[in-house]
């Protein structure tokens, strides 16, 4: 209906608006103006309906509420709600357009109380990541073949039955060691982080697996605990924290070298399958056969290559002696032929030197004369110097002072050395030397008189 309908006089009417438009405005209202919100309550009335929804009134002494949970929410949740629990929703406000029902639109549940712990846990993980506990580059890779693998757990957890199985299953030479301690409890914190320094300590096993069954945050409270958590930091064994179900996170799970999912999937994670070990090695085995074989396949391809080209020592001496006559012949042949031509250049030049030599005789004849009259000439004079030297000889023996020496004269020397010729050379008191024939003799002098005109 327009406003043009409406009889003269009368106000416009309002617009009608359906049953099921009220309620999806007033819903849209609901969900504009109430965010989500944590709403703690008792529960009742639960049922799980076969589409695995849940449904249920949260109440308090004074009112309730209808809830559903919906099934991609509730599988996350890691425990099932019973009448009477105490818990905490982190719902969203709405409204059931179909029957006009207000409800609560849950999408997270727990335990009344669990909020403290949440808080707590993302107050220790904010601390340890400002540390740097659970950086990437201090975790340690997993060895590629574990010999020994540690278990920290309960002796009584199932977990630990689930993998011991994994590992029975999987790799069944690997060597167990379990390193006993409660997994929840007073105090179970503490000796959890004992027996994780005790595996350290010892060095006896090759990856460490910190393990325990699923359960609700207060369950698995121990593995949130701080000293927990550096001891894990500090283990010089690489570590594996496999603790609760999938969706469950711990600190401990942070720290660790690895985070498994749940335990089995933690043994899963810290050995290889024997089988698959079995295979690798049968597949590089007939990878070395393989090799081998064409490795092999070249070698005789070659051999007989090789085979085909070696010729029996006789018939490759023959052939060498064949080569070797045959080139002696050429040789032979080579040499015969400048040979003969230097021989008749050589007769040839020979009779020309002959037509070409002069008489030499006549020459001969004069070369001797002159030699002879040479030789007389030489003789001649040599005679003639000889007698020349000898009276110069007698000439210089009549001349010799020893000779006037050996007839009975002396000669008089100072004490310089000088020979004395005359009186006034000499002085009285004074020694003169007197050189003899065959000696000399030292004198004194006495006096000295000079030889009178």
């Amino acid at each position: 209906m327009n406003p043009s309908d409406t009889p003269s006089g009368s106000s416009p009417a309002r617009a009608v608006i359906s049953v099921s438009e009220l309620n999806l405005a007033v819903g849209k209202v609901l969900e504009r103006n109430f965010p989500l919100a944590w709403v703690s309550g008792e529960i009742s009335n639960f049922t799980r309906a076969a589409s695995g929804h849940w449904y249920f009134t949260l109440k308090d002494s004074a009112a309730q509420v209808r809830a559903v949970m919906f099934r991609g929410r509730a599988q996350y949740a890691d425990f099932m709600p019973r009448d009477g629990d105490k818990v905490e929703v982190r719902a969203l406000p709405t409204l059931y357009a179909a029957r006009g029902e207000f409800q609560l639109s849950v999408e997270a549940i727990r335990r009344a109380g669990v909020g403290n712990l949440y808080e707590a846990f993302l107050r220790l993980k904010e601390k340890l990541q400002a540390e740097g506990l659970f950086d990437a580059e201090r975790k340690r890779a997993l060895p590629t073949f574990a010999k020994t693998i540690g278990i920290v757990t309960s002796p009584q957890a199932a977990a630990l039955r689930d993998i011991l199985t994994t590992l029975r299953r999987r790799a069944p030479h690997v060597h167990v060691i379990l390193y006993p301690t409660p997994v929840q409890g007073e105090n179970a914190g503490q000796k959890i982080a004992q027996a994780i320094a005790t595996a350290s300590a010892r060095a006896e096993c090759d990856v460490l697996l910190v393990c325990r069954g699923g359960g609700s945050i207060e369950d698995l409270w121990s593995f949130n605990e701080e000293i927990v958590a550096r001891t894990i930091a500090h283990c010089e064994i690489p570590v594996i924290s496999g603790v609760g179900h999938e969706t469950d996170f711990t600190i401990a799970d942070f720290v660790a070298d690895l985070r498994a999912p749940t335990p089995t999937a933690a043994a899963e994670l810290a050995v290889t399958p024997r089988a698959n070990w079995i295979a690798e090695l049968e597949m590089h085995a007939e990878d070395l056969t393989r090799a081998l074989q064409r490795l092999l396949g070249g070698r005789a391809q070659a051999l007989d290559w090789l085979s085909r080209r070696l010729v029996s020592p006789s018939a490759a001496i023959a052939h060498e002696r064949v080569k070797l006559e045959s080139l002696h012949a050429r040789l032979q042949h080579a040499m015969r032929i400048p040979q003969t031509r230097a021989r008749f250049a050589l007769t040839h030049l020979h009779a020309r030197w002959l037509a070409q030599r002069p008489d030499s005789r006549a020459r001969r004849l004069f070369l001797a004369e002159c030699a002879r009259r040479l030789e007389a000439g030489v003789a001649g004079a040599t005679q003639q110097r000889r007698q020349a030297l000898a009276a110069l000889a007698a000439q210089i023996e009549l001349l010799n002072p020893q000779r006037t020496l050996e007839r009975g004269y002396a000669m008089v020397t100072d004490g310089h050395g000088k020979i004395v010729r005359s009186p006034s050379q000499l002085h009285p008191r004074t020694v003169v030397t007197l050189q003899l024939a065959e000696g000399s003799a030292e004198v004194g002098i006495a006096s000295v008189q000079a030889l009178l005109e």
